[in-house]
């Protein structure tokens, strides 16, 4: 680029000639020039920018792959390989590219910035992000996981804290541009037009009147497009399987959640890795992003428990309470503005967002304020695998795990106990086996007889003999009686032959039938 503007500059300083070939030079370089300008204009990328809260470095992982692949492009092999990601401390960063419904054209660039903890020392990372230009571009995501819906409400809670905190401490320019975003999406599908559920609502015209907002619907506006994903919903099931979940909980939760996000116009929906759902639509929806060649409108879904979808502006009272009927939704809308308008969490216990399935959610040890609609949310929708471990310790506060310890003699004595027990049935056990197995040998005895055999002419029962042989043995070990009295009178005992009976026995097994002479010949 260097060599070529040198090369430009030394011809029009050299040049004097201004003759009509020189002319028609100077259009055709003013006409490349133009059209390089162009083709350099549209390359550049819309810059799109996603705030991802909560989740672990996997699940984020997951809701990453989610956005950014389809079953089209996981066959290209230019998109195999995903940008790498950097979420393991503090403030994560990664990109991905949108790509047309043709696979060919980056629609805009998305920015996604992760974070885990809703720790009030990261709000200074938070604060950066939000500038005049980058305000009008930025959607919030917040992850929930389904391993831990009765942590969902205060996690929920939480972000929105921080959020709120970082929000109210932008510059009074951020703050106009945050007041014209809501303002925009407050008015979407609102003009009495069509309504399309993808956040492109028709146009208002002069002749167009808005419709009225409904109860609790945008009173608490963050100033920024919002969207809560709840991965995993393949584990519903289990919920249901394992802790006995019913439709109604499940319906609960999810009104609570509907009447909670109303009140801030955000979006929901429900995930899972195995399972085809509208998240790219919707998110690329919510940051303006639009297909040029394929419009997919998004459609609502809150009949199917693992597969809902809640868009923008689509929500309201009447349709939360037409779910399930004995909701209370105004109690619940205003225990979550009492909620979301607490002092500065720092200082508190903060949830912790990041763990997996088995380990335990901690949750927040500081007295929820009176009508809170999160301390009535965990009254209702509660963990029960530990419902025994309460009952152990007598403890009805399902969120703690405090357990009282033992003192150890009374765990010593009591163990002591289960030992001695143990020991008797061990005994008992291997008595009954005893008898179990002499009777086995009985019956043996009695079905098969005694086991003899010919050795020499001779007909030897071997009962017989190994009974014999035993009481030899053990006759020899022992003292007699008649040599320990000869000892005692100072007679030596006699000796047995021992070679003598050797040979007996030897000539005994070794003679043939039929021959004659004395025994003891050698």
């Amino acid at each position: 680029m260097t060599a070529n503007s040198n090369r430009f500059s030394t011809y029009t300083s050299t040049s004097v000639a201004t003759g009509p070939d020189e002319k028609k030079d100077d259009q055709k370089k003013d006409m490349w020039s133009s059209m390089l300008d162009s083709v350099a204009s549209g390359k550049r990328l819309p810059e799109k920018n996603m705030l991802v809260l909560g989740g672990s470095v996997d699940s984020q992982r997951e809701f990453l792959e989610a956005l950014s692949s389809n079953s089209q492009r996981r066959s290209l092999d230019r998109q195999n390989n995903l940008p790498p990601i950097a979420n393991s401390f503090a403030l994560g960063y990664t990109y991905y590219d949108v790509l047309d419904a043709d696979q060919e054209d980056i629609l805009a660039r998305v920015s996604l910035y992760l974070l885990s903890s809703p720790a009030p020392s990261f709000a200074s990372l938070i604060k950066p992000l939000l500038t005049p230009q980058s305000i009008p571009n930025t959607l919030i995501v917040v992850l929930l996981d389904w391993s831990q819906p009765w942590a969902w409400m205060r996690q929920l809670r939480d972000w929105l804290l921080l959020l709120r905190n970082v929000l109210l401490s932008l510059s009074p320019e951020c703050k106009e541009a945050m007041e014209e975003v809501i303002s925009s999406w407050r008015e979407r599908g609102r003009t009495g037009g069509s309504v399309n559920l993808d956040g492109t609502g028709a146009v208002a015209t002069d002749g167009d009147v808005a419709l009225p907002l409904g109860p609790g619907e945008w009173e608490d506006a963050l100033g920024l497009p919002l969207c809560v994903v709840c991965q995993n919903s393949e584990k519903i099931d289990y919920l249901e399987k394992t802790q006995g979940w019913k439709e109604e909980q499940f319906d609960l939760v999810l009104q609570y959640l509907r009447t909670a996000l109303l009140r801030h116009g955000a979006s929901l929906i429900y995930t899972a890795p195995t399972m085809m759902t509208p998240l790219q639509s919707l998110a690329h929806a919510s940051l303006g992003i639009h297909s040029l060649l394929k419009r997919s409108p998004l459609k609502h879904n809150v009949i199917d428990r693992d597969k809902i979808v809640v868009p923008p502006n689509w929500d309201s009272w009447g349709k939360i309470r037409v779910l399930r009927d004995g909701f209370d939704v105004e109690s619940i809308s205003e225990g979550w503005s009492i909620d979301i308008n607490q002092p500065s969490p720092t200082g508190r216990s903060q949830a912790i967002n990041n763990v997996g399935e088995g380990e335990v959610f901690e949750t927040n040890s500081t007295p929820e304020p009176e009508g809170s609609a999160v301390a009535m949310y965990e009254e209702q929708v509660q963990d029960r695998s530990l419902d025994a471990l309460q009952l152990a310790q007598g403890n009805k506060d399902t969120n703690k795990l405090e357990v009282p310890s033992v003192d150890t003699q009374a765990f010593l004595g009591n163990q002591l106990g289960r030992l001695e027990q143990q020991k008797k049935d061990d005994e008992k056990t291997i008595k009954e086996n005893s008898f179990a197995q002499v009777a086995t040998d009985d019956i043996i005895s009695d079905h098969i007889g005694p086991v003899q055999f010919n050795m020499g002419g001779i007909q030897v029962d071997a009962d017989d003999m190994v009974q014999r042989l035993k009481d030899r043995q053990a006759y020899g070990q022992s003292p007699e009686p008649l040599a320990l009295d000869d000892e005692a009178d100072g007679e030596p005992a006699p000796q047995v032959d021992t070679d003598t009976l050797a040979k007996f026995f030897g000539n005994l097994m070794n003679r043939k039938p039929g021959s004659g002479g004395p025994i003891g010949k050698t």
